[in-house]
């Protein structure tokens, strides 16, 4: 069998102009270039685009000529990335021959980008060019922009994950260490609610100038949620290192910020983990620099902590707790217990606030102080609160007449948009009157939305349900939402009743309060009390109602019925029993 000839073959014979420039002509409206090498290495097809392309890269025009200047141009581009040149060139046409496959390269020449496709034909050679140059320029500026943040540039979570992933490996190779600060901003959802989506953006943008200034060139600040952001130090290899970031971190961002004329203060609350100390692995590392960050919300916001190996324990704790929580309603595990009122002036009682309480099958009683935040927190809260209500009336509904029931009502309650339907279906079910139903809410709840929450206040009231302020004294604005809505009854916060025996203005303040109450015709509730001597004060200070330990503590609806008088008669002596 005779042995191909080579590609570079010289011809012998004179070249036949007029059919190669024919054929040329015929392929020059294809959009990649084309080249057409017969079997004695000559160039016998040259299209347009192939001009274009070659001639670009200062290769003189080919057609008819020797198709070195070409391969030239191909072996420089494959010689500057293995150092070898022709020899894989050639080793590369030959073993395209033998095997009848295709080679395909995309080569750099100068700053051009090629995409070339060589194929063997039985008589010669086709070569296809394609200048991918711009192509590659949009694909990677394109990926790019799909690693940053598009509202302030930083870096987004694929390019966190890759930029941690390099640090991670600096650390297996070189030793070196590196730190997870996570950072999430404190008040900013206010903002974002009050002043609009335009406003919250231009201050996320503000945010992120802050961190870029606060880091070096070598760390990476990165957004990876709304208001959610983290910076990888490089080579933090002492505690130290770290904290001068995090407190400079934090201050940074909770100064004021001037937006459209407005002055802004937001805060940061921060989180730390530090690698190798913490873990070797991202996820590892993210994990617990938010459980360091949940710590530092949790001590105040504003701060920054550093993680703990017990607050891993204290978060695992806690996800059990929210699953037996959201099994306790179907398993009926939590139950009521009531705390009688007793009104100063006839030594009745007059209501009794529902306590919930939690009979755990494996934990016994959890206190509400441990499990009513969590509840709060994930969201329980409003099915939770939803049974408490219904599970009030229908009890309430069996007591005489003349004694109410309190139920405290959360803000999520007033949030979810359904309270006003579930209290009528509740007191609809249980056959309560709605004047024996008393809703107990704190200033938080009206924080939230005020005028939609009085608005729900108001219907409620319509409907004859009876409206108190708890923990009164304890907020900011206690005295001007008395302005705002007309209370039925104030409940003094029971740390004024505790302070009436140490504090030398307890009396004065309870006085204060007992007479606001009078003035504007509502009950006046001191809780916590616990002495015959605070009692005593109380009275005196014109205090027209008490609920505490001196009169009965929180009791099971059972027991609680044997204290209920049934006649006007029985109420002293069931009293006297009481205490």
């Amino acid at each position: 069998m005779p042995a191909s000839p080579s590609p570079l073959a010289a011809a012998e014979n004179p070249y036949e102009a007029d059919r190669a420039f024919g054929l040329t002509a015929f392929f020059d409206g294809l959009d990649q270039g084309v080249v057409a090498i017969d079997e004695r290495g000559r160039v016998v097809v040259e299209t347009a685009p192939a001009r274009a392309i070659l001639g670009g890269l200062g290769c003189p025009a080919t057609l008819g000529n020797p198709a070195r200047p070409l391969l030239r141009v191909f072996a420089k581009a494959v010689g500057t990335a293995t150092g070898t040149g022709w020899r894989d060139v050639f080793w590369m046409l030959r073993h395209i021959r033998n095997e009848g496959s295709t080679a395909i390269r995309e080569i750099t020449v100068g700053d051009r980008i090629l995409w070339v496709r060589i194929r063997p034909m039985p008589e010669g050679w086709t070569v296809a060019l394609e200048d991918v140059t711009t192509t590659r320029a949009h694909e990677k500026s394109s990926a790019e922009l799909a690693r940053l943040d598009p509202l302030t540039g930083l870096a987004n979570r694929l390019m966190l994950r890759e930029r941690l992933g390099e640090s991670l490996d600096r650390l297996a190779r070189y030793g070196e260490p590196c730190a997870v600060l996570l950072i999430d901003l404190d008040r900013f959802k206010p903002i974002n609610d009050t002043l609009g989506h335009a406003v919250g953006d231009a201050l996320l943008e503000k945010v992120a100038d802050r961190l870029r200034s606060a880091v070096r060139s070598i760390d990476t600040v990165a957004r990876i949620g709304g208001d959610e952001f983290v910076v990888i130090q490089a080579g933090a290899g002492r505690v130290e290192d770290v904290t001068v970031l995090a407190r400079r971190l934090v201050d940074l961002v909770g100064r004021t910020y001037i937006i459209d004329g407005q002055l802004l203060t937001i805060g940061a609350s921060l989180g730390a983990a530090l690698a190798p100390k913490d873990g070797t692995e991202a996820e590892r590392l993210l994990k617990h620099a938010d459980l360091a960050l949940y710590r530092a919300k949790l001590d105040g916001r504003g701060t920054f902590r550093f993680f703990e190996p017990e607050m891993d324990v204290r978060m695992q704790t806690r996800r059990r707790l929210e699953l037996d929580m959201r099994q306790a309603l179907a398993r009926r595990e939590f139950v009521l217990h009531y705390q009688p009122q007793l009104n100063l002036a006839n030594q009745s009682l007059t209501g009794c606030e529902a306590l919930l309480r939690w009979k755990h099958p494996e934990r016994g009683t959890i206190p509400p102080a441990e499990f009513i935040p969590l509840a709060e927190e994930v969201g329980l809260i409003v099915p939770i609160g939803e049974w408490v209500v219904r599970q009030a009336c229908r009890d309430a509904a069996l007591w005489p007449s003349s004694i109410t029931v309190a139920v405290n009502v959360s803000p999520a309650q007033f949030k979810s948009g359904r309270l006003v339907e579930m209290i009528v279906s509740a007191l609809g079910a249980s056959g309560l009157p709605a004047s024996r139903l008393e809703l107990e809410i704190t200033e938080g709840v009206l924080l939230q939305n005020n005028e939609r929450t009085l608005e729900t206040l108001h219907r409620l009231r319509t409907l004859g349900v009876r409206v108190s302020m708890d923990d009164f004294g304890t907020g900011y604005s206690s005295l001007s939402y008395l302005r705002s809505f007309p209370f039925d009854k104030i409940k003094i916060d029971r740390s004024f009743v505790k302070d009436l025996a140490t504090a030398p203005d307890g009396d004065a303040i309870i006085r204060a309060i007992a007479g606001l109450g009078r003035s504007l015709g509502m009950t006046t509730v001191a809780e916590g009390v616990e002495t015959e001597e605070q009692m005593r004060r109380i009275r005196a200070e014109g205090c027209t109602d008490v609920q505490g330990y001196l009169i009965s503590r929180p009791v099971p609806l059972e027991e609680l019925m044997r204290l209920l008088p049934q006649t006007p008669q029985d109420r002293l002596s069931i009293l006297g029993a009481a205490r």
